[in-house]
Formats: C-alpha cells, sequence, structure tokens
C-alpha cells in the first residue's frame, strides 16, 4: 500500500485501518505515540484491544463458559489467575486502582475506598455465570409448561444446579416464580458495599477486639468464636474479614493502632505470589528435594549431606556446617572471607575434596543466597545440590538439630569470626565423639571410620 502524497495523519488513518492498533501504527510510521493517539481520539478511532478487552479475554470466556477452572482458562489465555478473577468479579483497573461493578473505586495500597455513582442494578452487564433477566422469563415460562428442572437447564444451557438454586431462592411465598421479581431480588443481593459485619454487631467487635488487645491473630479469634459460641451463628467471622476491617482503617492517625494489633506491625498488606509466577531463586535451575533419590531419604547409602550456615551477630559473620545423612558426622566450614556465593563455594569445594569419592554422594541446603553458585560446586565436586522448599526446614533435620547443639559452642548474637580454623575442628571433633542414641549408642565418628576403613 503506498502513502504518497497523503499527509502523516491520513498514513495513519490508513494504517489504523490496516493494524487497529494505535500502537502499532504509529511505531510502523514513525510517528510519536502521543500524536497517533490525539489523531485517534479526534477521529473517534480505538484500539482493538481497547474495543475487545484484553486479547486473551475472549478466548478465557469461551473456557469458563465450557465448564474450565480459572486457573486452567488463565493459564490458556496467558493471565494471572488474579487477573481472571478480576474479569470474573467484573473489576476494572484504573490508574492502580481497582473499580467494582457497584461502583466502589479502591485503592488497597492507600487504604482508601471511594463511592461512585452506581448503575441501575437491574441493566447491569454481567458475567454470563449470572442469569439474565431474559433466561429467567425464560424459567417462569419453561415452568408453566410443566418442564423439569433438567429440561429447564437443558434449554437454558445451564447446570440444573443452577436452575435449582435460583427457585430455592427465589420463589415467593405463595410458591410462584416471578423472573422480574427474581431479578429485583437478585440485584439486591448483589449491591455493594453491604454493612461491614464487624460494624452492625458489636458483640463480635467486641470479641474480635478483646482478642487483638491480647495480641491474638485473626485466625486464633476466628477459630475462638466457635468453641466459646458454638450454637451463635452470628459470632462467626472469617480470618480475612478481619484483616480487611484492619487494614482498610490503616491510614491516618488509626496506623499506630493498627500496627500494634498486628504482629507484622504492617499498616499495609504484603502481596502473595502465585509459587508459580515466582521469579527463579537462581540463574542456574535448582534440583528441588521431591526428585531427591530415594536412597537419600532414607538413609540407606552414606556420602550424602544436609547443609546451613549459622550467622553471627548482625548478620557480619558466619559458619558452614555440614552433616552426613547416615553417621551424623558434623565438619564446619570457616568462612574468613564472608559468606557470598562464591566464597561460600570455594570454602564448600575445599572441605568436600578432603573425602573419598564414595562419601561425596550429594548435598540437600535451602535456598539462602549463599548457594547461588551450586552449579560451579557441582562440577568441582561432582556433587549434585538438592533444594528444599521454602520455609521447610525439617526437611534438614539432622542439620537443624545439629545447629541447635552448635549454639552452645557459638551463641546466636556473637562474632562468628573471632574462631579460627582449629576451634572449628575442635568443636566438630567434640560433636563427633557423643554417642548418639540414633546410632544405638555409637559416635558419628565410629561409624564414620567404619566406612573409611577397607572390609576384611
Amino acid at each position: 500500500m503506498s502513502f504518497q502524497g497523503s499527509s502523516p495523519r491520513e498514513q495513519f488513518l490508513a494504517s489504523f485501518d490496516r493494524t487497529g492498533s494505535v500502537t502499532v501504527s504509529a511505531r510502523e510510521l514513525g510517528i510519536n505515540r502521543n500524536t497517533a493517539f490525539g489523531w485517534a481520539r479526534a477521529a473517534g478511532l480505538r484500539s482493538s484491544r481497547d474495543r475487545a478487552g484484553h486479547p486473551g479475554r475472549a478466548q478465557y470466556d469461551r473456557l469458563r463458559a465450557a465448564g474450565a477452572t480459572r486457573r486452567e482458562s488463565a493459564a490458556a489465555a496467558g493471565v494471572h489467575v488474579r487477573t481472571a478473577r478480576d474479569w470474573d468479579r467484573g473489576v476494572r483497573k484504573l490508574n492502580g486502582r481497582r473499580l467494582y461493578p457497584d461502583g466502589r473505586m479502591v485503592d488497597y495500597a492507600r487504604g482508601t475506598i471511594t463511592s461512585q455513582p452506581v448503575p441501575p442494578a437491574l441493566e447491569k452487564v454481567l458475567h454470563s455465570r449470572f442469569l439474565t433477566l431474559t433466561e429467567r422469563e425464560q424459567i417462569a415460562d419453561l415452568l408453566v409448561s410443566g418442564a423439569s428442572l433438567r429440561a429447564v437447564a437443558i434449554v437454558l444451557g445451564r447446570p440444573a444446579s443452577t436452575i435449582s438454586r435460583e427457585l430455592d431462592r427465589n420463589t415467593g411465598p405463595d410458591g410462584r416464580y416471578l423472573p422480574y421479581a427474581a431479578h429485583r431480588a437478585a440485584a439486591d443481593r448483589r449491591a455493594r458495599p453491604k454493612p461491614a459485619k464487624l460494624v452492625t454487631n458489636q458483640p463480635l467487635a467486641d470479641y474480635v477486639q478483646a482478642g487483638l488487645d491480647q495480641r491474638w491473630s485473626p485466625e486464633q479469634i476466628s477459630h475462638a468464636l466457635r468453641e466459646d459460641h458454638p450454637d451463635d451463628g452470628q459470632m462467626r467471622v472469617s480470618t480475612e474479614t478481619i484483616y480487611q476491617a484492619l487494614y482498610l482503617q490503616a491510614r491516618g492517625g488509626l496506623r499506630r493502632e493498627v500496627a500494634a494489633a498486628l504482629r507484622t506491625g504492617r499498616t499495609r498488606r504484603k502481596p502473595h505470589r502465585d509459587p508459580a509466577a515466582r521469579t527463579p531463586r537462581f540463574i542456574d535451575p535448582m534440583v528441588m528435594i521431591s526428585d531427591r533419590p530415594a536412597d537419600v531419604e532414607d538413609r540407606a547409602v552414606p556420602g550424602h549431606w544436609e547443609g546451613d550456615l549459622i550467622i553471627g551477630a548482625d548478620g557480619a559473620s558466619a559458619i558452614g556446617t555440614l552433616v552426613e545423612r547416615a553417621t551424623r558426622y558434623v565438619m564446619l566450614v570457616h568462612l574468613p572471607t564472608g559468606r557470598t556465593a562464591e566464597a561460600v563455594r570455594d570454602q564448600l569445594v575445599a572441605t568436600m575434596t578432603t573425602l573419598p569419592a564414595h562419601l561425596r554422594g550429594s548435598l540437600t541446603w535451602d535456598q539462602g543466597a549463599e548457594m547461588a553458585a551450586h552449579r560451579s560446586f557441582s562440577v568441582a565436586t561432582d556433587m549434585p545440590v538438592y533444594f528444599c522448599d521454602p520455609a521447610s526446614p525439617w526437611q534438614r533435620g539432622s542439620n537443624e538439630n545439629t545447629n541447635g547443639l552448635l549454639r552452645q559452642y557459638f551463641p546466636k548474637g556473637t562474632d562468628l569470626s573471632m574462631h579460627g580454623p582449629a576451634d572449628l575442628e575442635h568443636v566438630a571433633q567434640q560433636l563427633n565423639g557423643r554417642p548418639r542414641k540414633t546410632l544405638d549408642w555409637e559416635t558419628p565418628a565410629q561409624r564414620l571410620r567404619g566406612l573409611l576403613q577397607p572390609s576384611h
């Protein structure tokens, strides 16, 4: 297509007819995007993305209508599950805030709610999972003609349970189902914001406040209500409701009160990411503990180690700890140059290469930043490194137990750099010389000695 003789604006409009996107056309012609958007607005044009929404929205709606789960549909459409949840709820994002179908504008970062004009509930365009007025008219007509619930569901393309719930909720006292009355009742139930439970129920609010005053967590308060008021359905509140009540008031003069009520001391919510969407911990892929061979798990084969660091005062010093899983033999790693990934790797390599090859099976560690160089450690020692799941110290149980014993020698809050290699060797010998019940009262040193001495 030739644009010779036409103005830049005419070229842009012709390109827009073909691409449907202001950004694409502006980039194609080398036009400033702001200028291009101004031309588009003046001509009453909008990008296809603006007209149709997210490019994956249509696919997402089709999958949801076909019965796929929210997570499955979001993955297929290439959107985050939180975005999909907003789509299901009819929530729109505007300048970092969320506009709800009832007109609320919520800024969770600031804990503010702004009321907006609410469109007539009966005329709102809702998600396809909600029954429409037309569908309610069909339900009424089919019931009058004697159709069964399943027959009504087949005609509407809905699950039979949807029709059953609709009749249970919206059938009048006289047993008649009136579609317009049913639609009004459904619209009233949708109305938001509803009065907050902790505002309308003073005994419940007093109970929650008393629990917070005792430094109880919202979850503890929620469960205690069931124990203390087993027969009173009004004395119930979810953990999330308590958190919302606290965080939405955490502004201005109330910040200090909310900070005192919660153990974290935070006055804003900290978002939690989906584990599947987290950024990888290290550049080199980790091999998780779930992929560790079974013979390592049951301690049947010696030579598999668990490792960690114990940290000194202000995080300025550290000692590496290694425990062999079968014999509980301990080796301590001196870290004179700090606990950077390279420093830890070099000292671990120097320690592990003092062992014979048959005692260098594998190393299990947590996901601390000091193991970022795990790949080069494996190359140097021929030992695979397996990583524990986040916040799962029991997956290195032998090492955690040993670290507790080591605190007798290296108390928390002390400077660990004052202990040289000779000091560490002395402590390791003491631990390895202790009889252990789990070893039938043999010592780790005796067990390891049996592995090192050739069998006759």
